[in-house]
């Protein structure tokens, strides 16, 4: 089945559902002599796991990593690296008085209407559980970025109508929705709970900035840089919307507006504003890149909805189980490891090339 694997000279394939034996990756084009071990790769998981903190799931996992190949000694060894996560706290029976039913907001419907079955022990490969797989091959990709000097940091922007005011990259592990402005994020935390306990979510978005990322990635048609990148964080589950720069609000400027001027600092040739978000034609030009990602309320809650039975009934339905009331605490994570899997192998593209 296609859809299952992402890039092209560092490509990524995701397997395993939400309540099965285990979830993992195979990664291959990793370049040899990497420094990798579970720790690192566990740092970055610890980031997305599940219940750890009040704003998030209380599903207890702790997605221990393993890696199966594709290392030695703790070197990268070139070969494909296979990794595997465990589910050890499963509770399918939260999912047995749903399993003829369409949730409002899930992908359960439309998992029936494409393969005329579908897992409905936590939505199977449509479960955000997925991403830990996105999260490990990202650790990877990230360490191999590090080397040439590129970072990517995620950080929530904002829950419901809480906006964040300033950004402080400082501050993002500092509190449980990974906000990167401190004032903001008390104010956030305060709404999910309240919302949490009523059996509601909200939606959210998160910004990240790419620096250190060269001029040159991407190509100047289909498979420009931005549009990788949107295809990267649309694959995400709940994630509804992506601005590149200034996205939607380029829509009220004018182009002496819009336009980032040239100019030359430090003999190097760069803009005088970034409204482009570091892509022009779909071709990275040296400035920091600038994406947002607009995330809707998670599907899962206790409120009472109206849906209907596999066979048209009409019911209602209450969600039961352990969700998260807002994604974006736990998205961050996966966020960053999308952009690093694409700028890296936009990287190895261009490496090929030039």
């Amino acid at each position: 089945m296609a859809g299952n694997s992402f890039g092209d000279l560092f490509r990524i394939t995701t397997f395993g559902e939400s309540h099965g034996p285990g979830i993992g990756v195979i990664i291959d084009g990793t370049p040899p002599g990497l420094t990798i071990t579970e720790a690192l790769i566990q740092a970055e998981l610890d980031k997305r796991r599940p219940g750890q903190s009040d704003v998030t799931t209380p599903r207890k996992e702790g997605d221990k990593v393993e890696i199966l190949s594709g290392v030695f000694e703790d070197l990268s060894t070139g070969t494909p690296i296979a990794l595997l996560i465990r589910n050890d706290n499963q509770q399918s029976k939260d999912y047995s008085a749903i399993k003829d039913l369409y949730r409002p907001g899930h992908a359960d419907y439309t998992f029936q209407e494409k393969f005329g079955l579908r897992d409905h022990k936590g939505g199977g490969r449509s479960s955000g559980r997925e991403t830990a797989c996105r999260v490990a091959a990202g650790a990877i990709a990230k360490i191999a970025l590090d080397q040439h000097g590129i970072s990517i940091t995620a950080y929530t922007k904002s829950v419901g109508d809480i906006v964040a005011e300033t950004t402080d990259f400082n501050e993002i592990e500092r509190n449980p929705v990974r906000s990167a402005d401190a004032k903001a994020a008390d104010k956030m935390a305060t709404l999910i709970k309240a919302l949490r306990a009523k059996g509601d979510s909200i939606g959210s978005t998160i910004e990240a900035v790419i620096q250190g990322c060269p001029a040159g990635l991407g190509d100047p048609v289909f498979d420009k840089l931005d549009a990788m990148i949107a295809h990267a964080i649309m694959s995400i589950g709940t994630i509804k919307g992506i601005e590149i720069g200034d996205g939607f609000a380029a829509t009220t400027k004018t182009g002496s507006q819009n336009n980032d001027e040239f100019t030359t600092k430090d003999g190097k040739i760069s803009t005088v504003t970034n409204n482009a978000g570091g892509i022009l034609g779909g071709i990275s030009n040296g400035a920091d890149i600038v994406v947002r990602a607009a995330l809707k309320p998670p599907s899962s809650i206790t409120v009472e909805q109206s849906t209907v039975t596999k066979e048209g009934k009409q019911t209602s339905v209450q969600v039961h189980g352990r969700h998260d009331p807002c994604i974006a605490p736990r998205a961050v994570p996966v966020i960053e490891a999308m952009l690093a899997i694409t700028i890296l192998d936009r990287l190895l593209v261009q490496k090929s090339i030039r």
